[in-house]
């Protein structure tokens, strides 16, 4: 799903899908120049967006809208630095998100081939991304994102389920060019009279929408960018950014390296709830950048159940769950270890099998409540298999989370965000085994394990500086990074620049 998730990210508007690649720098000295001048954007952005004016408000940004949700139009929305154009039937916008992370040195007294590197070290990404939309009919829309993506991930992003970007490519050798992120047609379908007016988002550039209604979506897209969704936690442009806060770690969505997959999707929508299914296609291999057209051997299925009721303070929660079954040529980790005690692979391989179709499956709930105008709490639980190989997203096959997300309504400036989130993640006894032994994930792989659930504590505040743009202070703590005790903990740091326009 960046994230894939690429997010899903990026992960949001873009979310949440991109995903992860990285750069190494041995000691504190040598941190890039880039980190610095974010410092000094931060700096230079928190003088200007004290106390912030009515003048800085020229028009709504509808990056801060989810792909799924209905959202009535705002008569307070989120500044940007350009007005859109007020051509009816076409919608124009994009987004820069540049994030710059440190780590100094921590305990490693070992450590293996997808090991997260003890040494200090920085590294800064890049994603921008061009959203366009075009309003063929009352019903039918056209929607195309171009984007491009750069930079570095900490540590190659090997050696953490849950990774700290959801911004980083993990493969170093995909191309820098710019590339079709999303090209799908997204067709309404009224089940009855009853309309309500609803703010455009990149994903739906539709001014109303019917209340009940049937949508389809057929096309390239990212599976994140319309499953688990979640207002306070799902958006590493505005919020947080480690993989497993933005998304459930144990959903191992259908995309490829960055993020997306070709696949339709259905979507049923009445007033007080609604419900998704998408089919999707896999990868060819784990994280791999090609996708398996051969549906009868690998496709993903999802659905989504969404539940909206107002309960404290009249305040309107949200309850989704989420299930998922995934088809493809995935590695059984038992059979892995089988075959390194009977003497077929020098060490236990989870790629070593034929040509064939496993299946894996999960689920996940995912509630929001809001408690007043400027507070809510968030939380996540997930659940996957674990017996055959993470393939598309994290190795995470347990995950719980807990959080909080603000507005700066109560400190007059309303415009900025704050949240504070916790999240433990686990993997399943043949999974630690398949470590332990000296096997090695797509993510994961320190030669020996001394198992431990790992367990992050993430923080972040995004200030309005001017306009749209948006620098945010983070910081993040991982203890027993990649499920191991004798490991970490690891402190990163971030600092993170995003333009909407």
């Amino acid at each position: 799903m960046d994230s894939k998730s690429a997010r899903r990210n990026n992960t949001f508007q873009a979310r949440s899908l991109l995903l992860k690649t990285s750069m190494r720098s041995p000691t504190y000295g040598t941190r890039s120049l880039l980190w610095r001048r974010f410092a000094w954007t931060c700096l230079v952005g928190f003088a200007l967006g004290v106390p912030e004016a009515p003048a800085q408000d020229p028009v709504a940004s509808q990056q801060d809208s989810p792909g799924n949700a209905e959202t009535a139009p705002s008569s307070d929305p989120l500044p940007i630095m350009f007005s859109h154009s007020e051509m009816d039937r076409l919608w124009l916008s994009g987004q820069v998100n540049i994030i710059s992370q440190w780590h100094p040195a921590f305990r490693s007294p070992y450590q293996g081939p997808n090991s997260l590197t003890p040494e200090a070290q920085d590294a800064s990404s890049r994603a921008l991304t061009l959203f366009t939309g075009l309003r063929l009919t009352a019903t039918t829309a056209l929607l195309c994102d171009v984007q491009e993506t750069g930079g570095h991930g900490l540590g190659e992003a090997l050696g953490l389920a849950g990774f700290t970007n959801l911004d980083v490519v993990r493969n170093p050798t995909l191309s820098k060019a710019p590339y079709i992120a999303r090209l799908m047609i997204h067709q309404i379908i009224p089940l009855g009279r009853a309309k309500k007016p609803v703010e455009q988002t990149p994903f739906s550039v539709f001014h109303e929408l019917p209340e009940r209604r049937l949508e389809v979506r057929f096309g390239k897209f990212s599976l994140a960018d319309f499953f688990d969704f979640n207002s306070y936690g799902t958006d590493s442009n505005l919020q947080f950014m480690n993989w497993t806060v933005d998304n459930a770690g144990t959903y191992d969505y259908a995309a490829d390296t960055r993020g997306y997959t070709f696949g339709a999707m259905l979507e049923y929508h009445d007033r007080w709830w609604a419900v998704r299914f998408a089919e999707g296609l896999m990868p060819k291999v784990a994280n791999g950048i090609n996708l398996d057209a051969d549906v009868a051997r690998a496709r993903a299925e999802n659905i989504e159940f969404e539940f909206h009721r107002e309960t404290i303070r009249h305040q309107q929660g949200v309850l989704r769950l989420l299930a998922f079954v995934n088809h493809a040529n995935m590695g059984d980790y038992q059979q892995a270890i089988d075959n390194f005690r009977a003497g077929l692979t020098p060490k236990p391989e989870i790629t070593a099998h034929p040509l064939e179709s496993a299946i894996k499956y999960g689920f996940g709930a995912n509630v929001e409540q809001p408690l007043n105008e400027w507070m809510g709490v968030f939380g996540r639980w997930g659940w996957n298999e674990g017996e055959h190989e993470s393939y598309a997203y994290t190795e995470v096959d347990q995950t719980a989370q807990i959080g909080a997300g603000f507005n700066g309504r109560a400190w007059h400036r309303k415009w900025d965000r704050a949240g504070v989130v916790f999240v433990s993640n686990g993997i399943s006894r043949v999974h630690q085994d398949y470590l332990a032994l000296g096997g090695v994930g797509f993510l994961l792989g320190d030669g020996r394990l001394n198992y431990g659930r790992e367990n992050i504590i993430e923080t972040y505040y995004t200030l309005h500086a001017w306009r749209g743009i948006y620098p945010a202070f983070g910081l993040q703590q991982i203890n027993n990074p990649g499920y191991n005790r004798d490991r970490g903990p690891v402190l990163v740091t971030t600092l993170r620049l995003h333009i909407e326009f």
